[in-house]
């Protein structure tokens, strides 16, 4: 069974050593996909089909108010990724969680930091280009966040549905948005044709 971990936060790296691909101020690449997720299981589901893609080193940001979704869509990542998705919780006390599955995938929530502590994390040292980064809340690291990510903005959708909005800013999210509409549209279900109630309502023609 794949293991989780608990870590706490990597020393800072110095500012003048920060990586180049950090960013900020990505533009997006090609047209957002809009998505309406009705149950809590589809918000999984489109996890799980992220964490299946995945090659390592993406950064998926996530965006959205609280009670949007954005843990269970990194739960359904783990799943894709094959780590324990079960153990997958909001990381409040500990700030950055890692999962170990087929790649290691690192989960931060960063709704309580201020700009200041944001500084002192170390986040940037998990972007190194073969660990999968998820972060909620990740307009609070705009100015680290690298140049090239998947952007996930979730909303509530009423009367009790969310929507999420992806867009992609560079080729590798770019790449991984396109492998996602691929997969998610093979896996739709086939309309079935219903008869109208004229047809259902038609006296059956006596046999001879």
């Amino acid at each position: 069974m794949p293991l989780r971990q608990s870590r706490t936060p990597k020393p800072n790296r110095p500012s003048d050593s920060s990586p180049p691909e950090a960013q900020a101020g990505a533009g997006p690449i090609g047209k957002p996909w809009h998505l309406v997720l009705r149950t809590p299981q589809q918000t999984h589901r489109l996890g799980q089909c992220v964490g299946a893609l995945l090659r390592g080193g993406e950064v998926i940001a996530l965006f959205g108010e609280l009670g949007t979704g954005k843990t269970s869509l990194v739960r359904g990542m783990a799943d894709g990724l094959l780590a324990d998705s079960a153990a997958v919780s909001s990381p409040t006390f500990t700030l950055i969680h890692e999962y170990r599955g087929r790649l290691p995938l690192i989960h931060t929530d960063l709704y309580r930091l201020t700009a200041s502590q944001l500084e002192d994390t170390g986040l940037g040292d998990y972007v190194d280009g073969h660990t999968v980064v998820a972060i909620e809340w990740a307009d609070r690291w705009r100015e680290g966040l690298p140049a090239d990510h998947l952007e996930v903005r979730l909303s509530h959708h009423p009367p009790a549905a969310r929507q999420a909005l992806l867009t992609a800013t560079g080729p590798s999210s770019a790449r991984l948005l396109a492998e996602l509409r691929t997969s998610l549209s093979r896996r739709r279900p086939t309309r079935v044709v219903r008869q109208s109630r004229v047809q259902s309502s038609r006296p059956r023609r006596a046999s001879h």
